[in-house]
């Protein structure tokens, strides 16, 4: 599998399913059983390696505008629901997290930025496929600490400094 296929699982996922995170995520597990376990194991390097691309501070500092806080957990979520928005909203927010003020239509923080399942799908659809676990993708682990420069969660004045079109349209809540 490669990259534009990778992509186009995700978008067709998401646009059938309106957007709502859980059921992209049934919806992903349901199109991955219909390949063949080797692609299901290509889908899952493709989505880690974005997973551990999306380990940054300017990231997680863009997680808590929207979430109004991240904790650790929160950020791993909100990374796999970055993901499952698509190409053009994940490469737009690991290029200027801010952007994401642009590149997001609307954000409703009852559904949205969580996506913890979709984290699962290719392992679940792997195990439906052949009755074991998936074995290790061969990928190199995530990085002790986030990409780049600590920031402030808990000061909005820093947040807001920022990520100044985030904080306006989703901050000041």
């Amino acid at each position: 599998m490669d990259e534009t296929e990778f992509w186009e699982i995700i978008d067709s996922t998401r646009e059938a399913a309106e957007g709502d995170p859980e059921d992209q995520a049934d919806l992903l597990v349901e199109r991955l059983v219909q390949l063949d376990p080797e692609a299901v194991l290509d889908f899952a390097r493709h989505f880690e390696a974005r997973y551990n691309r999306a380990y940054r501070w300017e990231l997680w500092g863009a997680a808590a505008v929207l979430l109004g806080g991240a904790s650790d957990d929160a950020f791993d979520f909100f990374r796999c629901w970055l993901i499952g928005q698509g190409r053009e909203v994940f490469e737009g927010a690991l290029h200027d997290p801010d952007s994401l003020a642009d590149l997001l239509d609307d954000f409703d923080e009852e559904i949205d930025g969580d996506a913890e399942d979709l984290g699962y799908a290719a392992d679940e659809a792997y195990e439906q496929l052949t009755g074991v676990v998936a074995p290790d993708l061969g990928l190199p682990p995530q990085a002790a600490e986030p990409e780049g420069t600590p920031l402030g969660f808990e000061d909005d004045t820093v947040l807001a400094e920022r990520f100044p079109a985030l904080w306006e349209r989703f901050g000041a809540r």
